[in-house]
This record gives C-alpha cells, sequence and structure tokens, in this order.
C-alpha cells in the first residue's frame, strides 16, 4: 500500500494531500489498490456508497481554489457543491443541522462543504508548504501563524541543508573558510 506523506490534516486538506510529487513524478493516492477505501473509512465513510471520481472532483475543485482562485475555481468548488445541501430543523425545541447529498456525493460534497468552512473561518492558516518541490497542504495551527513546511523533518531539512550548501559553495569560491 502506498504511504501518504502527510496525514492528520483536515478533512478538505487530506483530501487535497492526496497527490503529491515524488522525484519529479505526480502521484495520486487515489491509483494505489484499496487507497480509495481506505481513505473513505478513515473518514467514516461507506465505500460501497461513494464514487472515487467524485472526490477526484472535489480534490481538482479545492487545489483550483488554493492554487488559482477566481471564477474557474470557484466554478469547479460550485459544482461539487451543487450535489449535496444542509438543512436545519429543530428537534426537540433545538435547532439541528442535516446534510444530504447526491448517491456517490456524500464523501465529495461534504469535503468541498468542510473546505468552505475553512476558509470563512481561518483563511490565512491555510497554506502550501515552502518547500518549491512540494504541492502539499497543510492548516498552521502553529500559536503565532509562522509554520512553513508541511514536515519539519523533511521538507523544512531539505530547505535548510539546501541554504546551507549554497552557503559553504558560495563560501568556498570566495575563499572564505
Amino acid at each position: 500500500m502506498l504511504e501518504r506523506l502527510l496525514v492528520g490534516e483536515t478533512i478538505s486538506l487530506d483530501l487535497v494531500n492526496t497527490e503529491w510529487i515524488h522525484h519529479g513524478d505526480k502521484v495520486d493516492f487515489f491509483a494505489a489498490e484499496g487507497a480509495p477505501e481506505l481513505w473513505l473509512r478513515e473518514y467514516g465513510f461507506d465505500p460501497a456508497e461513494e464514487d472515487v471520481e467524485t472526490l477526484r472532483a472535489a480534490r481538482a475543485a479545492i487545489r483550483s481554489l488554493l492554487e488559482s482562485p477566481g471564477a474557474e475555481a470557484d466554478a469547479r468548488m460550485n459544482d461539487v457543491l451543487s450535489h449535496g445541501h444542509e438543512s436545519t430543523r429543530m428537534t426537540d425545541g433545538r435547532p439541528a443541522t442535516a446534510s444530504a447529498a447526491d448517491p456517490g456525493w456524500g464523501a465529495a460534497w461534504r469535503t468541498a462543504r468542510a473546505f468552505t468552512e475553512l476558509l470563512a473561518t481561518h483563511p490565512d492558516r491555510i497554506r502550501q508548504c515552502a518547500h518549491p518541490e512540494c504541492v502539499l497542504y497543510f492548516y498552521d495551527t502553529s500559536r503565532n501563524g509562522s509554520r512553513r513546511w508541511h514536515s519539519m523533518e523533511t521538507c523544512g531539512a531539505r530547505t535548510k541543508s539546501a541554504r546551507h550548501y549554497r552557503r559553504y559553495v558560495s563560501d568556498e569560491k570566495a575563499g572564505r573558510p
């Protein structure tokens, strides 16, 4: 089974992060045998009721909003969101929200809906990893909002190592010890 690089993010960013770059090649976690079913079960969905292509559509819509917001990205997201709805009803004197989605669209719609909530509440905390070759996104929960890499152990260390190496080479060429 293919191992994902970044897990534990919000459902919407976790969906986006099912695609990444490995040695210059795009990897789609959902292309691995059993991977879509695993992802769906992790979030409490019944794989038999969901369509992987709708998840890919939601992933593409969210990534589009993250990477190139605008009318086209809005249209992609609105298409996914059009496959479900929420309603509020009173039950025992208390409001309760229920959601419903078209068959096969439950996970995709819920994930897209969760992303809209994230955008509405904390858009400044949604970040792409600062490593130039990384396409992963994360929700910055650091106290001061200064997290730069999806993982300090991988991209953070690679970035700092490359910077150190460039300085070393530069100093060596300049004849500095």
